[in-house]
C-alpha cells in the first residue's frame, strides 16, 4: 500500500465530520446549537469587481455575489459584517 492510498480514507472521514455539523436538528438549530432563525442582511453588488484587488474579488464571491445587481441574503453575523465592511465600496446593504 502506498501512502496515497492510506490518506484517502482519512480525507473521507473528515468530509463526513464536516457534513454532520451542518445538519439541522428537529428544532431548526444547527448541530453547533445556534438557531438558523436569526436576523438576515441583504447585499447587492452595485459596482463591478474589474480592477479591484484579488482578495476583494474573493470576498464578493464569498458573499454569494456573482455579477452586477446580483443579490444575496445572508445571516447577520460578525463574519459577514466584516466581509461587507471590506468591500463596502462595491456593495449596497438593504
Amino acid at each position: 500500500m502506498t501512502t496515497e492510498q492510506k490518506k484517502q480514507p482519512q480525507a473521507a472521514a473528515v468530509k463526513g465530520a464536516v457534513k454532520s455539523t451542518v445538519r439541522k436538528t428537529a428544532e431548526g438549530k444547527t448541530a453547533a446549537g445556534k438557531s438558523s432563525d436569526g436576523k438576515t442582511v441583504t447585499v447587492t453588488l452595485v459596482r463591478s469587481i474589474n480592477g479591484t484587488r484579488e482578495s476583494h474579488r474573493a470576498t464578493v464571491r464569498g458573499l454569494g455575489l456573482r455579477r452586477m445587481n446580483s443579490t444575496s441574503t445572508l445571516e447577520d453575523t460578525p463574519a459577514v459584517r466584516g466581509m461587507i465592511n471590506k468591500v463596502s465600496y462595491l456593495v449596497k446593504v438593504a
